[in-house]
């Protein structure tokens, strides 16, 4: 292996000329800021895909325990994933270089959910880190046509 070494010349990709420019916004607002205890999951990503028999979500969980997740609907259809993901027990006799890993209360996202949706049917599991939401949809019944007779 061998050592590089940087040169003098203007390197246009080099990190540290381009900064977040959301960075001022992360100061400001703790629960976006990577210093909150719930910033991992406050930006998880999640995914909403819709078959003709189901809504299904998906988001990363990773090391998340099925006990530490809850998923609820709220006022008749809203989908609430949220949980609380328990601290490490601490040892004295440990010397703690970094920590970047969250804990403590979460709430990952609130989707409203569609008129079709069958709230009192929706599953959830977690595996390997990814929470999938299966939200049944009713059968939309379609109206017939009636022929109306033109006169005249």
């Amino acid at each position: 292996m061998s050592i590089v070494r940087r040169s003098s010349v203007f390197d246009p990709f080099s990190v540290e000329l381009w900064t977040d420019p959301f960075d001022t916004f992360r100061s400001i607002i703790p629960a976006v800021s990577g210093n909150s205890e719930a910033a991992a999951f406050a930006n998880a990503h999640m995914n909403w895909k819709e078959t003709p028999e189901v809504h299904v979500f998906k988001a990363d969980l990773p090391n998340v325990k099925k006990e530490e997740v809850k998923v609820e609907v709220e006022n008749g259809n809203v989908l609430v994933v949220s949980g609380e993901r328990t601290k490490e027990k601490e040892d004295k006799n440990n010397k703690w270089h970094r920590v970047e890993r969250s804990s403590g209360k979460f709430v990952v996202r609130q989707f409203r959910l569609p008129e079709n949706a069958k709230v009192d049917q929706v599953k959830a599991g977690l595996e390997n880190g990814v929470l999938t939401v299966a939200v049944p949809k009713a059968e939309v019944k379609k109206p017939e046509a009636k022929a109306v007779e033109v006169s005249g």
